[in-house]
């Protein structure tokens, strides 16, 4: 249940974005262009439904999707991949979760999540640039079914393979959509290679 994108276009992108020079304007638009090119492939396999569509000429039968689309991203860098969905979604709809570490149990507790009021049968697509421990995926999943969600999926840029692991124990039947599956994890939970904390590029918080 794990795909990597991988796209010539893609790869010159995120190797734009691992220049640790790389300055933050460029940083958020190469991450929107690169979920923009993932798009097609994070959707592929979404139900449509046949609807009448009126040309100038006459009359035919078309395609659109079956469920209503909601983009899911987790706060706060999860931001930085929403533009780039919502240039190929424009009509998606947009649920927020905000995740903070709880320092005592070192999980992942919300502190914000707003979604529709209605989001069980939707297309529900969780939105992270990075898959590092697992955590934050695992508890923002469980939050959405909580809620209703039965259709879901997660896109992020960069996967550790221990993140992957974590996710893939926890939720084995919701897809994880990347472009890059790197090498591991250092001490300190970042991912590597990586591109650093992902939040701070984006944002100018270093």
């Amino acid at each position: 249940m794990v795909y990597v994108v991988d796209h010539p276009l893609i790869l010159a992108e995120l190797t734009g974005m691992r220049d640790r020079t790389c300055p933050g304007p460029e940083f958020r638009q190469r991450l929107r262009r690169i979920a923009s090119l993932m798009v097609p492939a994070v959707t592929a396999d979404f139900e449509t439904k046949v609807v009448s569509c009126e040309t100038p000429l006459e009359v035919t039968s078309g395609q659109k999707a079956a469920r209503r689309i909601i983009l899911t991203p987790i706060l706060r860098a999860g931001l930085g991949f929403l533009d780039g969905f919502f240039d190929l979604l424009p009509d998606a709809a947009v649920a927020h979760i905000g995740l903070a570490r709880n320092e005592l149990t070192l999980q992942p507790e919300p502190y914000y999540i707003k979604t529709p009021p209605v989001i069980a049968d939707c297309e529900v697509i969780l939105l992270d640039p990075m898959l590092a421990t697992g955590g934050s995926a695992v508890e923002a999943v469980q939050r959405l079914v909580d809620l209703g969600a039965t259709h879901l999926r997660f896109a992020c840029l960069v996967a550790a393979p221990e993140g992957i692991a974590t996710f893939e124990a926890a939720w084995p039947d919701v897809p994880v959509f990347t472009a890059s599956i790197d090498r591991g994890l250092n001490d300190r939970g970042y991912i590597l290679p990586g591109l650093g904390d992902a939040g701070d590029r984006l944002f100018g918080t270093i």
